[in-house]
């Protein structure tokens, strides 16, 4: 009996801590108001010639790597003129890391009249996790991503993390 007692106790926290772990989808869902259509990493790789896309992470973040031909918008400052050149019926697509940031901006873009706003579902880093590219700031191909910080981080699996 003395021998099953650690087996049992093992056994009971591996369960416990199995039950506090969350994945990626499950953060997604918890953070995502469903307020803004979503976009699937590769039906956006469809996309990349005809839509406008937007990356709304800070400054920093998008030196590092972003989607090519993503056009920086500061999710902290960003005001609606600076979209006034987008035809409000254009399809506009929204990232950030995950998607948070990213849906805020696109519930703006959606009130000033645009039609055809997406967020891209798990951001850059599901982007960059399903192997699709990003260019640093120079245009060239990179590996690293900017993870906002380290605790965000850990959903990022494939690239090289920069904080």
């Amino acid at each position: 009996m003395k021998r099953s007692i650690p087996v049992l106790v093992f056994l009971f926290a591996s369960m416990i801590s199995a039950c506090g772990q969350t994945t990626y989808d499950e953060k997604l869902e918890s953070l995502y108001k469903n307020t803004v259509p979503l976009i699937k990493a590769e039906s956006l790789e469809e996309k990349l010639e005809d839509a406008v896309i937007l990356d709304t992470r800070a400054e920093e973040e998008y030196a590092v790597s972003h989607i090519a031909g993503a056009r920086f918008i500061d999710y902290d400052s960003f005001k609606i003129k600076e979209v006034k050149d987008i035809d409000k019926d254009q399809e506009v697509i929204v990232y950030c890391s995950v998607g948070y940031r990213s849906e805020r901006i696109g519930e703006k873009l959606q009130k000033a009249g645009f039609t055809n706003v997406k967020n891209l579902y798990g951001g850059i880093f599901q982007w960059k996790n399903e192997g699709f590219e990003v260019v640093g700031s120079s245009n060239q191909v990179t590996d690293s991503v900017h993870t906002y910080n380290k605790s965000w981080g850990k959903w990022l699996v494939k690239g090289v993390k920069v904080h």
